[in-house]
């Protein structure tokens, strides 16, 4: 009987390894693929122009507009006309919120030549190549502003006159 569960015994464990053995294997491969979008990314530091004293002199200030595009994503900035009710590209106007406004501009180099404006008809823009989205690739467009020492401004009463410009980065 001994011997019956001990060839028994080594029937089973033959068996399991044969059954082992003879199991195949089966292969196949998939593909992996991403398609990457352009994207940008835009951020933007507030404009104060120094304190205005009518007759004084012009009053000039700058801030940047930092874009960050996909690498090699052309793009372009855009600003609109402001918030303020009569402005427009010609002459942006800051208000006091009761109906007085101040004359500025905004320009897209330092020496006030070329207005900053949203690309259309007779208004340009600032073009530019993405350098990748992550942070140290970032792109500064300089936005060089001017209040100038005019009749109009001169004829304000004093206080605190703001705008909000929208920028628009196109790619």
């Amino acid at each position: 009987m001994r011997n019956y569960w001990r060839n028994l015994s080594v029937a089973i464990f033959v068996a399991a390894l044969s059954g082992t053995a003879l199991a195949g294997t089966a292969t196949t491969t998939f593909g992996v693929s991403v398609t990457v979008n352009s994207n940008c990314l835009v951020s933007a530091s507030n404009l104060a122009f120094p304190n205005y004293t009518p007759a004084g002199g012009n009053q000039t200030a700058s801030t940047t507009v930092s874009v960050r595009c996909t690498k090699g994503s052309p793009f372009t900035v855009a600003l609109n006309a402001g918030t303020t009710t009569g402005g427009t590209f010609a002459q942006r106007l800051m208000s006091n919120g009761a109906g007085q406004t101040v004359e500025y501009n905004l320009y897209t180099v330092s020496n006030f030549a070329t207005v900053w404006g949203d690309g259309t008809a007779g208004t340009s823009t600032v073009a530019g190549t993405g350098a990748g989205v992550a942070a140290g690739n970032a792109i500064s467009e300089t936005v060089y502003g001017q209040l100038v020492d005019s009749a109009a401004n001169q004829g304000v009463p004093p206080g605190s006159y703001t705008d909000t410009i929208t920028v628009t980065v196109s790619y």
